[in-house]
């Protein structure tokens, strides 16, 4: 039923089998799942529109292959182990019978308040099961969902209803973090009054902070569910229905709205839960993700949930109230996989072995890492002392674009080697090309990664600007699917991702458009100009660092410094705020205006051994100036 590999000789032929006839092969998959309607065609795409179609005319509801598929084998199964943030609170298990029961009762109350099928719907909450709840019942009755990460600023959150006109608002009072307690719903009343479309709130109680309630907007998440049946039936949507939108950084300033679809993303999710990690159906599941962020969606909610399996959700950090608070969690719940980001792991790493001494880690069966490529260092720390030199280290590779993990060792299958994402998953044709887009074969290549085939959770569009999603991702090198990562493979065929080769940044995880922080830097009235680029950090993987021109009258370097910080804090919210500002009288451009990054990186970098011929620059003095004042 759930089509997983088990042997390495069976990847292979599966693989083969994907690539020969990848529309038998998909069609073979989706049949295990519960369709309303059957398809009448499995593919058809064309990657110049682009148009891509999975499953046409099929019908179904993916919360009915979630509850309906699964209730009967293990409706008193845990389907979501919640641990909450403060160690003395009560954590909870909810069983698929009770999260149907409680996504039946909100899927009510959102049409109650006049939540149509089609509608978009914010939910800007906590790690909390309501989150869940409200994914669940935003696809069962047909709404499309854009979760926001609960930390990103109001002007994000408002920059994000309107480009896709939300109807709704989906928070809590406050959410709790590590030591902190975070006031949500203050975030969210500044971002409505820079809105029209949004009609109603419904704020979840978690922290019990004071809050204002707006009458007539605003209602409380209890009061919505109160008198609500527990039974719901499922909206019948098209396999090209809207599932979901998430919003991700661009090499330009706006973020844009990845539209994921309802047939294909089920499929897919699911089929890659289920191989890359190779669960069990007792097995207890533990990705460390936020839901705000593609990870939550695919491996945390509706990969898990589909597959039948036990997610663990957690509310809080790392580090809180102890280095070892991952580590008591696998213990407490004996936890089988545990799939988290290499920033988690080397700000863990920094802490030395000590957290570790208490705990015996010995329910982990895999170990995975997610967000950006691993460094070798952190991987062996990781496989050693977390997975005991014994756990598969399942070292995945994919996008919020794709939609699932395209490249990852199958854990227990596919041999490791430290810090390559190794091969494709079956469905998952890369190739690597030059700069003029000649596909490279062989091994011991290095260039740019394509996707040259379809696969059924790729990206739609670009919500409401489909030739945005044309120009970022099939127009570099046309007929094929452009990642925007640097890959290489090594002797023996395996895939090694060197990271971003446009102005994107990976910032503990997280993608960063370096025109998104340079906008937001831009409205100190003081900054007359700017310019961002990453750099290596231990921690995060890299850093922010931004090249700064200010109008310098009446100023200390060290005041601009922190405001400038706390501008970028105030516009995008806490994760984009640079490491380190350098305040410069100017930029190192060529003679048609353009800022020469490859520089500005070297020197953020420390390394100022090649910086090529600088004497055609229009300033080259400046480079020596920021050289300089940079300290190298």
């Amino acid at each position: 039923m759930n089509h997983k590999i088990k042997s390495l000789k069976d990847y292979i032929f599966e693989y083969q089998k994907s690539v020969d006839q990848p529309e038998s092969f998909w069609s073979k998959i989706a049949e295990s799942f519960e369709w309303q309607k059957p398809w009448d065609q499995v593919l058809s795409w064309d990657f110049e529109g682009p148009e891509v179609r999975w499953f046409e005319n099929a019908k179904l509801n993916i919360t009915e292959n979630i509850f309906e598929r699964h209730l009967n084998a293990h409706g008193d199964k845990a389907a979501i182990i919640w641990e909450p943030n403060n160690v003395n609170e009560k954590g909870l298990h909810i069983t698929y019978k009770e999260l149907f029961e409680r996504t039946c009762k909100f899927s009510n109350a959102l049409e109650a308040q006049g939540v149509k099928k089609g509608d978009r719907i914010i939910i800007y909450m906590p790690m909390i099961p309501e989150a869940a709840v409200a994914m669940l019942a935003c696809a069962r009755i047909g709404a499309v969902h854009s979760v926001v990460f609960a930390g990103f600023s109001s002007s994000a959150l408002a920059d994000r209803i309107n480009d896709c006109q939300a109807k709704m608002v989906l928070t809590s009072d406050g959410n709790f973090r590590g030591p902190k307690n975070i006031p949500v719903k203050a975030v969210v009343d500044e971002a409505l009054e820079k809105t029209t479309s949004v009609e109603k709130v419904i704020v979840c109680q978690r922290t019990s902070a004071e809050i204002q309630m707006k009458s007539g907007r605003d209602l409380w998440w209890h009061d919505a569910i109160e008198g609500q049946s527990i039974n719901h039936k499922a909206a019948t949507m098209d396999a090209e229905d809207l599932l979901f939108i998430l919003y991700t950084s661009g090499s330009t300033g706006k973020p844009k709205g990845v539209v994921h679809t309802t047939a294909g993303y089920m499929v897919f999710s699911q089929y890659s839960f289920m191989n890359v990690f190779q669960y069990e159906q007792n097995d207890i599941y533990w990705c460390t993700a936020d839901i705000g962020w593609i990870t939550g969606h695919s491996y945390i909610i509706y990969g898990p949930l589909l597959s039948g399996a036990t997610t663990l959700m957690f509310e809080g950090v790392p580090t809180y109230p102890h280095a070892g608070r991952f580590w008591e969690i696998i213990d407490k719940y004996n936890v089988n996989q545990f799939y988290t980001a290499p920033t988690a792991i080397r700000a863990l790493q920094a802490h030395g072995l000590e957290p570790l001494e208490p705990y015996s880690l010995d329910s982990l069966k895999v170990i995975g890492s997610v967000g950006e490529p691993i460094n070798e260092e952190a991987w062996h720390w990781y496989h050693d002392h977390i997975g005991k030199g014994n756990c598969p280290l399942v070292d995945t590779w994919w996008q919020t674009e794709t939609g699932g993990i395209m490249i990852s060792p199958l854990a227990g299958i596919t041999p490791n080697k430290p810090a390559h994402a190794s091969l494709p998953l079956p469905g998952i044709q890369p190739v690597i090309v030059d700069t003029e887009g000649n596909e490279l074969v062989g091994n011991n290549v290095e260039g740019n990664l394509c996707i040259k085939f379809p696969w059924p959770s790729i990206i739609r569009t670009t919500y409401g600007d489909h030739k945005r999603c044309k120009d970022t991702y099939f127009s570099t090198y046309p007929g094929m699917y452009f990642t925007g990562d640097g890959v290489k493979r090594d002797h023996d065929g395996y895939l090694r991702i060197l990271g971003r080769v446009d102005d994107v940044m990976n910032v503990s995880g997280h993608r960063m458009g370096t025109a998104e922080v340079e906008n937001a830097i831009n409205e100190h009235p003081k900054v007359i100009e700017s310019a961002v680029v990453g750099f290596p950090h231990e921690i995060k993987g890299q850093g922010i660092y931004a090249y700064v021109i200010c109008d310098m009258v009446g100023e200390s370097e060290e005041k601009l410094n922190r405001e400038i910080i706390d501008t970028v804090r105030k516009i995008i919210g806490p994760i984009a705020k640079p490491d380190q500002v350098q305040i410069v009288s100017g930029l190192p451009k060529t003679r048609s205006g353009k800022i020469m990054r490859r520089i500005l990186r070297k020197v953020a970098s420390k390394d100022i051994s090649n910086l090529g011929d600088i004497s055609t620059l229009l300033n080259p003095e400046v480079v020596d100036e920021i050289i300089n004042g940079a300290n190298i």
